[in-house]
């Protein structure tokens, strides 16, 4: 048996591409953001979605709200697909951050290096895979979307791809995307990468 897994980054919130948000409380959705959430919702509402589960910060609550309300069921926190924690770097602006050598070597190898005081997108990784496979296990022949974000995305992705963390830039998780993965004890299926339901 295999369990269908939607892969749902949150929708836009307006502080989103100015500063690393990272775990910052506080984000909502702004008009955006919410009009994309309701989309992604009518495009999931056909998928016989037996559970939602969402990050707990509050721009994925919002967006899984949105796709529980039309689905009828409820969308339940799963802490293990929160936002990576970027520690120090939590709330920079992305041109304080470009001046950070730490920051390059970040975007330059994912996979040797950490944000300062935070967390490794191979920590990250772990954390959503390990619930991914927890939840394959418990919800065998049903459908799961999971409400998360970019990079914690990308690291799944990269996962279940067979490619090295430091791949992370070969393909985008836009907001309000949804990635569709098919995974069983024989390994794991991409049907689709990072979809976009245009208005």
């Amino acid at each position: 048996m295999t369990t269908t897994f939607f892969l749902v980054r949150h929708a836009a919130h307006e502080r989103g591409g100015t500063i690393l948000c990272g775990r910052l409380e506080g984000l909502t959705l702004g008009e955006i953001g919410r009009a994309q959430a309701q989309r992604v919702s009518e495009r999931l509402a056909n998928e016989n979605i037996a559970r939602i589960r969402t990050s707990p910060l509050e721009r994925a609550r919002e967006t899984a709200n949105a796709i529980a309300g039309r689905l009828g069921r409820p969308a339940e926190v799963l802490d293990e697909i929160v936002e990576i924690d970027f520690g120090a770097w939590t709330g920079l602006s992305f041109a304080d951050l470009a001046q950070d050598p730490r920051w390059v070597r970040w975007n330059d190898a994912r996979s040797v290096s950490r944000p300062p005081d935070g967390e490794s997108m191979f920590e990250a990784q772990v954390r959503i895979v390990t619930a991914m496979e927890q939840l394959r296990r418990g919800h065998s022949g049903e459908a799961i979307a999971l409400v998360s974000h970019g990079d914690v995305i990308k690291g799944a992705l990269l996962y279940h791809l067979g490619l090295p963390l430091d791949a992370y830039n070969r393909f985008d998780v836009d907001p309000a995307s949804i990635s569709t993965l098919v995974v069983g004890d024989w390994g794991s299926r991409l049907l689709r990468l990072n979809e976009v339901v245009e208005p």
